[in-house]
């Protein structure tokens, strides 16, 4: 009873799974812990502990207990470890003396030491402070032993007290020892374990590329320091939790070159207009955000990674660029990364020609944006508007430099393409413009859209014309 027991194996080690001879009652609920331990080395154990506390006014007192134990015929050695502070001790005195208490008595008052300060000393219960010369816990001692109690000269001394009378009444034959019982198998408590490093718990999730647990923040094994220290830029962070390593500064700069440039296209675009809707509707950025990402796929923004896998897969197998263009119109496949509903070859995109031209003068090689290119040829001379568009020049380019930086084996540059490596430079650099046009519209503080009846085409059964239109009369009569 107390506050005392400690983790299972300790219980186990203390042999508090079945009873002994020897009852203790204890000021402290951690002292009685350590009486548990001292009376399994020297006896057969514990038969009942109490740890009453340390306050001024308990519950029950040193006597209560040994009392009971003396009249219970199970209980063989009596131990009382007291403290410094209080009296309760002197009724102990006074029952041995007039015979109410005749089993051993193994007694000790901790907090000797307050003798050696000058002061009085208040020790951690609320009742461990001397009032008087009689409350010290030397003044107990001399009384308790004086009364006939065992009391040791030290605490120290204690087991070897309490090992001689357990001796002695085992030779009488007052107490007899039980058969050992089957020690009880017992799970050693798993926060232990795993502090000795003898198990370890099951991980829900791995994480390689960032660890956050120590003083300082690592991305990739580099210190968050380290990071602002070298200057690596946007570049070399995502080269480090995308990549796990430390990319060339050219290729760190056209990382964040492929975000710059993809960072937005114009509100007329899918992804924009839907991000604008939902903040006229009121929604927060979050949810106008995600709405403007949703679109984003083969159709809208997403083409990169397709456009990496069919040029890659054609120049890999050795097709020609006549050969790419014919397999894929036998196959009525659109060559992903080829056509743009505005630009043309009269009317280039001059975003394109800034990654040609950045690639050219910094990659190592550049086999597939040349291979790229000579399709365009061949597009766009059946029309126009079949050029390299922006997503399949980012595609091209990027292949090259996985595949030509040295940072990657050609396995690994193939597993980046098909995880979807390419598509994630689209989403996070389309997600700045999404966000600066919610955060346009809510500077505006434009009001709820409504796309205009006149856009739409309303084939309602019955209805020769393509649109149909509710009159002013009747809009009126029915007060819409």
């Amino acid at each position: 009873i107390g506050n005392t027991g400690g983790m299972m194996d300790n219980i186990i080690s203390s042999k508090l799974y079945r009873p002994g001879s020897v009852s203790y009652v204890s000021k402290s609920g951690g002292m009685s812990n350590e009486l548990n331990n001292i009376i399994s080395r020297t006896t057969n154990g514990v038969y009942e502990g109490v740890a009453i506390g340390g306050d001024r006014y308990p519950g029950s007192t040193f006597i209560d207990h040994l009392l009971r134990f003396e009249s219970d015929p199970n209980c063989k050695i009596l131990v009382l470890l007291g403290e410094v502070g209080g009296v309760e001790e002197y009724r102990v005195c006074e029952a041995i003396k007039d015979g109410r208490i005749k089993k051993p008595l193994i007694a000790w008052c901790i907090g000797t030491c307050a003798m050696m300060f000058s002061t009085e000393v208040q020790f951690g219960h609320a009742g461990a402070m001397a009032q008087s010369n009689l409350e010290t816990a030397n003044a107990k001692n001399i009384a308790l032993r004086n009364a006939g109690a065992i009391v040791p000269e030290t605490f120290e001394k204690l087991p070897l007290a309490l090992r001689d009378v357990y001796q002695k009444l085992l030779s009488e034959g007052t107490i007899v020892p039980a058969p050992e019982p089957e020690v009880p198998k017992v799970p050693i408590d798993y926060t232990w374990a795993q502090e000795l490093g003898l198990v370890r718990k099951p991980a829900s999730f791995m994480s390689t590329i960032c660890d956050d647990r120590g003083q300082e923040l690592l991305y990739a094994g580099m210190r968050i320091s380290d990071v602002f220290k070298e200057n690596i830029g946007i570049g070399g962070v995502l080269s480090l939790l995308w990549f796990k390593r430390r990319l060339p500064d050219y290729a760190c700069r056209f990382i964040e070159m492929i975000l710059m440039l993809t960072a937005d296209h114009g509100p007329a675009v899918s992804g924009a207009h839907n991000t604008i809707v939902t903040a006229r509707a009121g929604k927060d950025l979050i949810s106008s955000l995600c709405t403007g990402l949703l679109t984003i796929g083969d159709r809208f923004g997403g083409a990169l990674d397709g456009a990496a896998e069919m040029f890659t897969d054609a120049y890999d197998k050795s097709l020609t660029p006549r050969e790419f263009v014919n397999s894929m119109r036998k196959q009525n496949k659109l060559i992903l990364g080829i056509g743009h509903k505005v630009k043309s070859r009269n009317n280039p995109d001059f975003r394109v020609e800034i990654i040609k031209e950045f690639a050219r003068n910094n990659f190592p090689s550049t086999k597939l944006l040349d291979y790229a290119l000579a399709v365009e040829e061949i597009t766009t001379a059946k029309k126009d508007s079949l050029i390299l568009n922006l997503d399949g020049a980012i595609a091209v380019c990027f292949v090259d430099m996985l595949r030509e930086s040295g940072a990657f084996s050609r396995e690994e540059a193939e597993e980046y393409i098909k995880i979807g490596a390419l598509n994630g430079l689209f989403v996070l650099g389309r997600s700045i413009g999404f966000t600066g046009h919610y955060l346009d519209q809510r500077r505006l503080k434009q009001g709820l859209y409504r796309h205009p009846w006149d856009d739409i085409s309303y084939l309602v059964p019955g209805v020769e014309t393509g649109r149909t239109f509710v009159s002013q009369d009747k809009v009126t009569e029915k007060g819409v």
